[in-house]
């Protein structure tokens, strides 16, 4: 079964936009949570200007689903990962001032740095995850730092399913057979909604997870959070 992660940093956004604490994010955690999500993710970064340190340390202590904290792995992030022990880290290669995640890591070129990250976190059982796209070279060095799994960077999907689906998602899929071939699990996130998923997931059955936030929260200011998670959970019944 696919997980459904939802990525509160749009409900953090919103609460820093007034200061004070409405949206309430540890109360929208726990929403998800009762409402089927699977997981939450969440992306600190070192400006605070949506999820801060401190919302983190907050949820660490609160989530009772997989908790996934996404980041560049400065110093000062991992030391976030040692205090809190998130079920899983996802890494990825963001500059600081990055409006948000853009690309996947160059594996080979960060090929030290990253494996001694993932040896670290594995060393107090945190799962990893690396953030890559779809070369295939990249996801074979993926593999090699010892990494539990890769998550695909999908907004070259995304901005190509209008014009045509199946090639939008061919190289995605050829990424995932030689991930899962590789003995990685395979994770998948950005850009995905409601209009995009449920084609990925019958076109890669067996991703374990996706993490999805801006599409979900904005869907949400139609449909209710609720409802919204139902129907993305609908996209991700196998034979649906």
């Amino acid at each position: 079964m696919t997980k459904l992660s939802v990525n509160i940093n749009k409900i953090a956004t919103i609460r820093n936009a007034r200061g004070g604490n409405i949206p309430n994010v540890l109360k929208v955690a726990q929403d998800c949570e009762k409402f089927g999500a699977e997981g939450i993710t969440v992306h600190p970064r070192p400006d605070g200007r949506h999820i801060r340190y401190q919302d983190v340390l907050d949820l660490s202590r609160s989530v009772t689903t997989e908790f996934n904290i996404e980041g560049y792995p400065s110093l000062e992030f991992i030391d976030l990962i040692i205090k809190t022990k998130p079920r899983q880290v996802t890494l990825v290669p963001d500059a600081p001032e990055a409006i948000t995640s853009n690309a996947g890591w160059n594996v080979k070129e960060s090929f030290s740095q990253l494996s001694e990250i993932v040896e670290s976190f594995k060393g107090i059982g945190v799962r990893t995850s690396i953030f890559v796209g779809t070369d295939l070279q990249n996801i074979e060095y993926a593999a090699k730092t010892g990494a539990d799994r890769i998550e695909l960077y999908t907004e070259p999907y995304a901005t190509l399913y209008p014009k045509g689906k199946e090639k939008a998602v061919a190289p995605f899929v050829e990424a995932a057979n030689l991930a899962k071939k590789l003995g990685m699990g395979v994770n998948a996130g950005h850009d995905l909604s409601l209009e995009n998923l449920k084609f990925l997931h019958q076109s890669i059955p067996f991703l374990d997870e996706v993490s999805i936030g801006h599409a979900l929260i904005c869907d949400a200011l139609y449909l209710g959070l609720e409802n919204t998670i139902k129907e993305y959970k609908r996209c991700l019944i196998h034979n649906s």
